[in-house]
């Protein structure tokens, strides 16, 4: 089926149906363990941490979406990036974009540095800021593109050449363009992550994490680390997701459609002082942007005078809510010094530009024309 478009192998897979009962509807097996029929050698499941029908098909799903040879279900976006982190030992370095997910700067910074683990944050729009920080112990990049909460563009190629030169693993953050718009491995990256909980899933009813090696070696070691550490997504949210990514071309289409909208509304706004989203013709990174990706995907932020002015517009929006997250049927309205980065210091997301201002918008499946509306009521008051 691999000749079929991105949108119709979406939903005609190799798990159309059940080839046991014809259902049109992935089974949910419950069970925890399975019997072995043979003492001396065990069949393809015998204990759910280590493999189960439901998760393999999510898994199988998302390899073929994102083109690599392996999935992986995890039971958050953080445990999928966290296992992955495991990969390093100690006295390695990993080199971090400095614009990356407030969970993943905990990690890396809280975590990760305990096991003797050094890494060093970097622009990645600028790729000779990224050589110089290649130290001789250093065993992975890690990528976000665009970035969380500035959508900040990385060259995917450059970054993949850098790495591959210094003998060094890379990983993606894909969590906001989701492989319907940005497909990493077909540029080289090793290793996919996802916070599968966003667009993936997309109606804000799960949690859950995802990754794609791109080749069997590294897919073996992340399966022994996955069975090892056994954060693993139950069956139940294993089948939320898969229900969620059959209808993720139309959200996402939808979606960024509005987002552009929004984006352009925003950018000729006197009370907006900067916007960010890489479908702005004059947004930095944007012909790299699309020379990797297929559209401008759903997230934009925006910044305001300051935190009074965030207060208030906040409170008198009304169709968006007001929430930690991204990515569902609802546009998400947000608040990243307080929500997805509050655990970076204010120095550290000063540095950054993450200011007391900014918001950040996840569009959703409402009018633009309502949206825009709203917002224009909220700046008036």
């Amino acid at each position: 089926m691999s000749h079929y478009t991105f949108q119709t192998r979406l939903l005609h897979n190799e798990h159309k149906f059940d080839r046991a009962t014809g259902a049109v509807s992935v089974p949910i097996q419950h069970a925890s363990t399975f019997h072995q029929a043979d003492f001396d050698s065990f069949g393809e499941y015998d204990y759910s941490r280590s493999g189960n029908p439901t998760r393999e098909a999510l898994e199988t799903a998302i390899a073929e979406l994102e083109g690599g040879v392996r999935g992986f279900a995890f039971a958050s976006g953080m445990a999928a990036i966290s296992t992955a982190f495991l990969l390093l030992s100690k006295g390695d370095h990993v080199v971090v974009t400095e614009d990356v997910y407030g969970g993943t700067f905990r990690m890396v910074t809280s975590v990760l540095n305990r096991f003797g683990i050094e890494h060093t944050f970097v622009d990645m729009t600028d790729l000779d800021a990224v050589a110089k920080a290649i130290q001789p112990n250093t065993k992975v990049i890690y990528m976000e593109t665009p970035s969380n909460p500035l959508l900040k563009v990385t060259d995917i190629d450059g970054i993949v050449k850098l790495a591959r030169a210094n003998d060094c693993l890379t990983f993606l953050d894909n969590t906001f363009l989701t492989p319907y718009l940005q497909r990493p491995i077909e540029f080289g990256v090793d290793l996919v992550l996802h916070s599968a909980t966003k667009f993936l899933s997309g109606h804000s009813d799960v949690l859950a994490g995802l990754a794609v090696a791109k080749d069997e070696e590294l897919a073996a070691k992340l399966y022994t680390l996955q069975n090892s550490f056994g954060a693993v997504l139950g069956v139940q949210d294993c089948w939320l997701v898969l229900r969620g990514l059959k209808t993720l071309s139309v959200r996402m289409e939808q979606s960024q459609k509005g987002a552009a909208e929004i984006a352009h509304y925003l950018a000729a706004h006197s009370k907006v002082k900067n916007v960010y989203y890489p479908g702005l013709a004059d947004h930095p990174g944007h012909a790299i942007h699309f020379r990797q990706a297929a559209g401008g995907g759903a997230v934009l932020s925006f910044e305001l005078e300051g935190e009074d002015a965030v207060r208030r517009f906040s409170a008198a929006v009304q169709i968006p809510v007001f929430a930690v997250s991204l990515g569902a049927v609802e546009s998400i309205l947000s608040y990243p010094p307080k929500m997805s980065h509050a655990a970076m210091p204010d120095a550290e997301r000063n540095k950054r530009g993450i200011t007391n201002g900014l918001l950040r918008l996840s569009v959703g499946l409402e009018s633009p024309d309502d949206l825009i509306r709203d917002f224009e009521q909220a700046f008036q008051k």
